[in-house]
């Protein structure tokens, strides 16, 4: 017995020291990745892709050059790199990472349009060091890609801790501009001010509209303005009037202004998507939980429904569907405005740039609501405060992958995608270490 209490004993602290060893590696890891990642910065602000020898600097794929003096708001971006530092400081307390914070927040400011949105690139070469209040340029906006959301979303996160004029300025023009740029029946465009096109259309594709409502929850959750929470409720609104008619209650990906599904660009037909679909039953079951109002509840069976019964073969949909006949549908962008019925007769460049076949997480949004549905949202908004989890072995995996220079290489490139990936995992073992102190 007393052998046997000496061996627990040994396996105990044994372990803590291990764990204590991976904490400090963390720690390391995260600082000399930061340290790399803010001296590749632009005023504060990041591009997607950099070339090894940082001479080539490159937005969401490498058919997007970026200037020396622009960044990239697209996610991952600017804003996924500054939620990145944000989390980090309130993990560690670490003021190093609180200055990251304040200069993705002044990236993004100066980088604001006078209207108050954000492109998907800006250009930062007035932003000077000292600057106290912005200086910014007239154009148009987009929601595409949670372009200015992501913005929005990353600043009033930032709010939370950091105490600057400047950013309390360009929060509360933001906010106007999400309630001045959205249709009286609850859509939003694509861009704003409205450029004409499909651009002008009410817009789910890219998450748009939910990425919109999202944002506005959030705003109101914060600063508890009702427009805000208005702002959401209209936009799921629209979408339980934009719903299609049984048989096919799903949504298309755009809608032109007679409430029709419409093209965008010329190899994106107009039809029902399986994926937009699977985003408003999340959106919806969102709204519910915060709201209480079971009405956005109400349009989630018909559209399970039409899911269950448009599967093209095991957790697998197209993406497009005909409107009435319900047959998949694809477009070629070598051959725009012509509407394919064969998949296979697609290019096979397309087969793998545009995603016309896939999962498009429909499994995991129809349980989302069935959970939603049974918890309800008081028992749902209690089950959020959980502990955060952590791979010890994906955590040594990715410190093992740090170079010296504290990159992270892929394809011989440097990815603010695999940047925020990872450190969003070292983020997750020190919030662990935090809840459980004597683990």
């Amino acid at each position: 017995m007393r052998y046997l209490t000496i061996l627990m004993i040994t396996m105990f602290f044994s372990g803590s020291i291990r764990a204590n060893e991976l904490d400090t590696q963390v720690l390391s890891a995260m600082k000399k990745s930061a340290e790399f990642m803010r001296s590749i910065s632009t005023h504060g602000g990041y591009c997607g892709i950099y070339s090894l020898d940082l001479k080539q600097r490159f937005g969401e794929s490498t058919y997007e050059k970026a200037k020396e003096t622009e960044i990239w708001i697209q996610p991952p971006g600017t804003p996924s790199v500054g939620q990145c530092w944000l989390r980090a400081y309130k993990a560690t307390g670490d003021t190093y990472y609180l200055d990251a914070t304040r200069e993705v927040a002044k990236a993004l400011i100066w980088g604001q349009r006078t209207i108050g949105g954000w492109d998907h690139r800006v250009d930062v070469s007035h932003l000077t060091k000292n600057a106290d209040m912005p200086v910014r340029r007239k154009g148009h906006c987009t929601f595409d890609d949670n372009i200015t959301q992501g913005a929005l979303s990353f600043l009033i996160d930032a709010d939370e801790v950091l105490d600057e004029p400047w950013l309390n300025e360009g929060i509360e023009l933001g906010l106007q501009f999400m309630l001045q740029s959205q249709f009286p029946n609850g859509a939003w465009p694509q861009w704003y001010p409205l450029r004409g096109g499909y651009h002008d259309y009410y817009t789910f594709n890219d998450r748009a509209i939910n990425d919109c409502i999202g944002l506005m929850l959030k705003a109101h959750k914060i600063y508890g303005r009702e427009a805000y929470l208005r702002s959401a409720c209209k936009g799921g609104d629209f979408i339980i009037i934009s719903q299609g008619d049984a048989p096919q209650s799903g949504w298309a990906q755009q809608y032109s202004h007679d409430m029709k599904p419409a093209w965008a660009r010329r190899f994106e037909p107009a039809g029902i998507c399986s994926h937009v679909t699977a985003n408003n039953i999340r959106t919806l079951s969102d709204l519910y939980l915060y709201t209480e109002d079971k009405k956005y509840l109400s349009p989630i069976p018909s559209a399970i429904e039409w899911l269950n019964r448009s599967n093209i073969g095991p957790n697998r949909w197209a993406r497009l569907y005909e409107e009435g006949t319900n047959r998949p549908i694809y477009g070629d962008r070598e051959e725009g405005g012509k509407v394919f019925y064969d998949y296979d007769k697609i290019s096979k460049k397309e087969r793998t740039s545009y995603g016309w076949q896939g999962e498009y997480g429909i499994g995991s949004s129809i349980s989302y609501y069935q959970r939603a549905k049974e918890i309800g949202p008081k028992a749902w908004r209690q089950k959020q405060a959980q502990s955060p989890s952590s791979d010890p072995d994906r955590i040594r995996q990715v410190i093992g992958a740090l170079d010296e220079q504290g990159r992270w290489i892929r394809n011989e490139t440097i990815r603010s995608q695999i940047f925020v990936g990872n450190f969003n995992i070292l983020c997750s073992a020190v919030e662990l270490t935090q809840e459980n102190p004597d683990r």
